[in-house]
C-alpha cells in the first residue's frame, strides 16, 4: 500500500457550495500541496477527510483503513496544524500539552521536550501571551509528538513572518527523510510550495481543477506574452488577459506554443501562483491601461 491518503469521487452538497467527484492519491514519502482560491473548497475537503463532516458520497482511505470506521486508530497517526489556534488560552503550553498528550497512545515525551527546545517554545508562559509564529510551532510539536503518518496542515504559514514560515519548511523536509510519512499541506502561500512540494493539487470552485508533480507543472505550463492578431489561436491559452498592448495567458503545452509561434511570442516559466491565478480567473479578462 503506496498510498496513505486515497480519495476517490468524494461529494458534499451545500445550498451554496457544493464539492464534485473529488479524487486525490497522495504516495508515502512526499509532501503535496493543496492550492485554490478562497471558497474553492480546501477547508471543506479537510474537514471531510477528518470525518469533521460527512460526505454525500465518495470514498476517504488513510493508511488503508476506511475514514469513518477506523477514524480512531487513523487520527492517533495523523498530526494536525490548523490556521487558527485551538488551544485553552489561559493555560500554560505545558499544561496544554499535558492535556493533549494522554488523547495519543505513541505520545513521546522526549521528542516533544526535543522539539520544544528547537523552537524555543516557553513553557511557563499562557498560550495568549505567545505570538502568532509561536502558536504555530506548539502546534507542531503537539503534531510531532505522537510519530504521525500523515501532517495535514490548514493555512498553516498564514499571517507569518519570512524566518518562521522557513523555520517551519526546513522541519516538514527533515521530517520526509522518513520514507513513511506524508505532508497534505493546504496553503494560498504558493511560494512555500515551490520550496517543499513534490505534487500540487488545485481545486477551483469544488473540483480539482489539476493534479499532477511540480516539476512536471513548472516545466510543462508557460507564460504567453503576445500582440492580439494571434489570438485566432485563444483555445491553446488559459486565464487569457488582454491590454492595449496586447495578451498574456496560459498554456498548459509550452512545447507547441514554441513550435506554432517560435519567436511572435514572449514564452516566460510560471511560478506557481501564476498558474493558480491563470487557472481560476474568468478567461479574455480584460486589463485596463491608460
Amino acid at each position: 500500500m503506496n498510498n496513505i491518503l486515497e480519495i476517490k469521487n468524494l461529494s458534499k452538497q451545500y445550498q451554496d457550495f457544493s464539492l464534485q467527484n473529488i479524487n486525490i492519491s497522495l504516495e508515502k514519502g512526499y509532501i503535496m500541496g493543496f492550492i485554490g482560491p478562497n471558497g474553492a473548497g480546501k477547508s471543506t475537503t479537510i474537514k471531510l477527510i477528518m470525518n469533521l463532516i460527512k460526505k454525500d458520497q465518495g470514498g476517504i482511505n488513510i493508511f488503508g483503513l476506511d475514514h469513518q470506521q477506523h477514524q480512531l486508530d487513523i487520527k492517533q497517526r495523523i498530526g494536525f496544524v490548523y490556521d487558527e489556534n485551538h488551544f485553552y488560552e489561559e493555560l500554560t503550553v505545558n499544561e496544554m500539552k499535558g492535556i493533549i498528550s494522554p488523547f495519543y497512545t505513541n505520545w513521546d515525551e522526549a521528542v516533544f521536550q526535543q522539539y520544544a527546545k528547537d523552537f524555543q517554545l516557553p513553557l511557563a508562559k499562557q498560550i495568549k501571551q505567545l505570538s502568532k509564529g509561536m502558536k504555530m510551532k506548539f502546534s507542531l510539536a503537539i503534531a510531532l509528538s505522537h510519530h504521525a503518518d500523515l501532517l495535514i496542515m490548514d493555512e498553516p504559514t498564514s499571517g507569518l513572518d519570512p524566518l518562521v514560515r522557513s523555520e517551519l519548511l526546513d522541519v516538514l523536509q527533515t521530517l520526509l527523510e522518513d520514507e513513511n510519512k506524508s505532508v497534505f499541506f493546504s496553503t494560498h502561500i504558493t511560494s512555500d510550495l515551490e520550496k517543499v512540494a513534490d505534487f500540487i493539487t488545485l481545486i477551483h470552485n469544488g473540483e480539482i481543477i489539476l493534479s499532477q508533480t511540480k516539476d512536471e507543472l513548472l516545466e510543462e505550463y508557460c507564460i504567453v506574452k503576445g500582440s492580439k492578431d494571434i489570438l485566432s489561436h485563444q483555445d491553446m491559452f488559459i486565464g487569457l488577459k488582454t491590454n492595449n498592448f496586447g495578451f498574456e495567458a496560459l498554456s498548459k503545452n509550452k512545447k507547441e506554443i514554441v513550435q506554432l509561434f517560435g519567436d511572435t511570442v514572449m514564452v516566460e516559466k510560471p511560478t506557481l501562483e501564476d498558474i493558480l491565478v491563470f487557472s481560476t480567473s474568468r478567461s479574455d479578462h480584460r486589463v485596463l491601461s491608460y
